[in-house]
Formats: structure tokens, C-alpha cells, sequence
């Protein structure tokens, strides 16, 4: 029936998969609970080790690490069952009808979603991936059914195998920032998804400075994936932004324009109340300054 799959590093997953086993058990269905850290050597995979003592359960420890999402690809290659649940291993459902909910989708479409609430940081070192989560990663399914292909959050979704495995297996470069890159595979193939409201709590962790250059790293990844031609249908703001400065040929004309308020950006994209327009501004100066680097 569903392969429940747990992508980890150097984490602590055994209350998480605890959890899990405890509502597959409730609902008397045929499952699995899959969970791999990628290479971490860490100790707290002698934690970890008490996941295959659990109902149908295992704990795979790889040798080397081979990133994000070819540990996804491996957890799926693995699974044996039709129907693939995806959630990271420092996220927790929100409600113990977690299961229950994507066991209703099954056969409703190829990829389900089910969408992210967060547990914010009070220290105002986070105060940047705080307002960013809570204004445009926090969304509820009738407002992603709007736009299905722009508000792709993977760190929770349900997924047919073959689906899922199809569209893995054309994410050419495996850096940080690839939601953005499923959502526009999954519109280019018309592969079917919906949004459901299945929360998972996700811990906000990066501060603004590693918030800032996890943004900067899926930048590189985004042009990269543009310059190659892979994003022919996309719901992507701000590439679309850039491809229309780009296309008129003004990307050095906004730099220019805008170098004044370089430091101006910076420093109101970290205080205490930060100012995602402007924040905007700094990602889309960035994408400009990749293609003049």
C-alpha cells in the first residue's frame, strides 16, 4: 500500500518514524517506514538503529554521501510499494490523521501535497527565513490550487513511484533550491498533482546569513536550469522577472541602477522586521550579477 520514506543526515529520526509506525498500525494497512542518512557517520544513527526494531521498518546507513536528492531517488528504488510518502526528517505531522489523509489521494493524482506550517525562531537572527516561511512558504491547499505548479513543497508530499522516480531523474544539477525545478518538470510533463491541506511542523533552523546563501545557492541552481533551457513552462516569479530584463537586455542597466542601494538592501533584509520586496530586489540583483560573473 504506502512506503512511508525518510530522507536523513546527522538527525535524531527515530521519534519521527515512531510516530509514523504508531498511525500506520491504526490504520491496518500494508506500509513500510524507510528512513537513510546519507554518509553522516554521526552518533545519533545508534539512535537511529532502533528504527528497524519497529513494525516494518529499517534504518539505512550509506557509506558516502550522495546528496538530497539522490537519497530520495535511493529511498524510492528501495521501497516496495506503489505509493511513496516523502516527509523530512526534522518536520512532524501535524495531526495523527497524517496517513489516513494521503491514503484517502491514492490513485487521485501522480504527486499530492500536502503542505508546511513552521515553528518560528523568537531570536531575531532568524527573523528573515521567519516572515519569508510565514508569507510565501505557508500556504493553505485552496490557495496553492490557484497556482499548483508554483507552490511545490517537498518536503511533504505523497507520490506514485514511477512518477516520482521519472521526475527525479531529470533534476540535472543536485544542489540547493530544487523545488523550484520539480514544479517546472512536473508542469512541462503534465504530470498530474493536488494540494490537500496535511500539514507537516517544520523547525525554522537558518539564521539570515544561512538563509541568505541557501537563497543564493538555488539561484545558481535556477540559472543554470535556465541557461540550459529546462524551464520552458514555469510558474517561477522571480525568473520571470529576470527573463524579462534579461530579454530586453537591462540586467547590467538594473544593476547599475540599483548598485546605490546595495548596502540599503542588505541591512533591511536583516532587522528584526525584514522587508521581502526588498529582499525580492536582492535575489533578483543576484540572478543578474550570475550572468555578468
Amino acid at each position: 500500500m504506502i512506503s512511508v520514506l525518510i530522507p536523513c543526515y546527522n538527525f535524531n529520526a527515530y521519534p519521527l518514524a515512531l510516530k509514523l509506525e504508531k498511525q500506520a498500525l491504526l490504520l491496518d494497512v500494508s506500509f513500510e517506514i524507510i528512513c537513510s542518512d546519507d554518509g553522516s557517520f554521526s552518533l545519533k544513527n545508534e539512535e537511529n538503529q532502533k528504527i528497524n526494531l519497529l513494525t516494518n521498518s529499517k534504518f539505512i546507513e550509506l557509506k558516502k554521501n550522495i546528496g538530497r536528492i539522490q537519497n530520495r531517488i535511493f529511498l524510492a528504488e528501495k521501497a516496495q510499494y506503489e505509493w511513496l510518502i516523502f516527509l523530512d526528517v526534522d518536520s512532524e505531522p501535524k495531526k495523527n490523521d497524517y496517513l489516513k489523509k494521503y491514503i484517502s489521494k491514492i490513485g487521485s493524482s501522480d504527486f499530492v501535497f500536502g503542505g508546511n506550517e513552521f515553528k518560528y525562531n523568537e531570536n531575531k537572527k532568524f527573523s528573515l527565513k521567519n516572515k519569508f516561511a510565514k508569507h510565501r512558504e505557508t500556504k493553505s491547499s485552496p490557495v496553492r490550487k490557484k497556482k499548483p505548479y508554483k507552490y511545490i513543497i517537498s518536503t511533504n508530499f505523497m507520490a506514485k513511484k514511477s512518477s516520482f522516480l521519472s521526475c527525479y531523474s531529470k533534476i540535472k544539477y543536485k544542489s540547493y533550491g530544487n523545488d523550484y525545478i520539480i514544479g517546472s518538470i512536473l508542469q512541462n510533463d503534465n504530470i498530474s498533482i493536488c494540494h490537500i491541506d496535511n500539514f507537516t511542523i517544520v523547525s525554522i533552523n537558518d539564521d539570515n546569513e544561512q538563509f541568505i546563501l541557501k537563497s543564493k545557492d538555488a539561484l545558481k541552481n535556477l540559472y543554470k536550469n535556465y541557461s540550459d533551457g529546462n524551464l520552458r513552462k514555469n510558474s517561477i516569479s522571480i525568473l520571470r522577472a529576470f527573463s524579462i530584463l534579461d530579454k530586453l537586455k537591462m540586467c547590467k542597466v538594473f544593476l547599475t541602477i540599483t548598485n546605490p542601494l546595495e548596502k540599503f538592501i542588505f541591512k533591511k533584509i536583516n532587522t528584526k522586521n525584514p522587508n521581502l520586496i526588498l529582499f525580492d530586489i536582492f535575489r533578483l540583483r543576484y540572478l543578474c550579477s550570475i550572468k555578468y560573473a
